[in-house]
């Protein structure tokens, strides 16, 4: 059966503190470091048109005006470069607010993921739509967000990004229990847990950045009371919608999950971030040349 509402719409939620990364978050938010020459959020804004998803909102928190100011055109600095007639560095600052239509909602306190989605329910409206989280980068080559919206248009309801990791790994996450459907990559989600002791994990295959929310799941997470850490979790929604899809008659289409296998960047901590800042300079053909070759005598050195 065919669900025909397109996903039009992306909510990206990137009003954390970045404690993690403090002092450089002091003053710049998190999302807008660089990975290279670019800003985290700008991957992930790339990746939803890509996908077919121009219109991004993104929920911001305080002091994050840079964000915006990224996303919009900056007359000055543009009349500067084309005078130089330096075109490539024209063409690379005027790329980000040519990309969508980016709009912000203001979260007036970080009270989870669940709350900051919640807080796009009005520019939503009755429509499903993705949930992209800046930490997590997926590889442009392995195009994860089409593969979710074409489960959507197939199985409706909700659908999330499953990634296996160690089991030691899972209290760190969401994790899912799931049953088989007759393609390989989607699972049918039968419940989910927040940040589980491994012990008692139902599996190993944890919830990643990427999500197709049915506007369901806006009448849930008004009703979900604040969990762990005490806040609201988006996890707790979609096992609300999971649960009742398998106990009675399905509420807002059930949730199912895409298996994925492909490249994902973590940017949430230090390691992790100079780890994915790494592997996309050697994935750039304009400095692997040089680049390379020199991680290598470095990495010799310290043997």
């Amino acid at each position: 059966m065919a669900h025909s509402a397109t996903v039009t719409k992306a909510v990206v939620p990137v009003a954390g503190l970045g404690t993690r990364f403090l002092p450089a978050t002091k003053a710049t938010p998190k999302v807008m470091l660089p990975v290279v020459d670019k800003p985290a959020i700008q991957y992930v804004v790339e990746e939803a048109v890509s996908a077919g998803l121009r219109d991004v909102v993104l929920i911001t928190g305080d002091n994050q005006s840079s964000i915006a100011d990224h996303f919009s055109r900056a007359t000055d600095l543009e009349a500067q470069l084309e005078a130089r007639g330096n075109q490539r560095a024209l063409a690379d600052v005027r790329a980000p607010a040519e990309l969508a239509s980016v709009s912000m909602v203001r979260q007036d306190a970080p009270r989870g993921l669940g709350h900051a989605v919640l807080c796009a329910a009005d520019q939503v409206g009755d429509e499903p739509f993705a949930v992209m989280l800046g930490d997590d980068l997926i590889d442009a080559r392995d195009d994860l967000l089409t593969r979710m919206i074409q489960a959507r248009q197939r199985y409706g309801g909700s659908i999330i990004a499953l990634m296996e990791v160690p089991p030691d790994q899972v209290s760190a996450y969401g994790c899912a229990a799931f049953k088989p459907t007759d393609e390989a990559d989607v699972v049918a989600i039968t419940d989910l847990v927040e940040k589980p002791d491994p012990s008692e994990a139902p599996s190993n295959w944890i919830i990643i950045g990427r999500y197709i929310c049915d506007p369901a799941i806006f009448d849930v997470l008004r009703e979900t009371p604040a969990g762990r850490g005490g806040e609201i979790q988006l996890t707790d929604g979609l096992r609300t919608l999971a649960v009742a899809d398998r106990d009675t008659v399905p509420v807002g289409g059930g949730v199912h999950g895409v298996l994925f296998r492909g490249r994902r960047y973590d940017t949430g901590n230090k390691q992790d971030f100079l780890r994915t800042t790494v592997e996309f300079a050697c994935a750039r053909p304009d400095l692997a040349e040089d680049f390379v070759p020199w991680l290598r005598e470095f990495l010799d050195k310290l043997r």
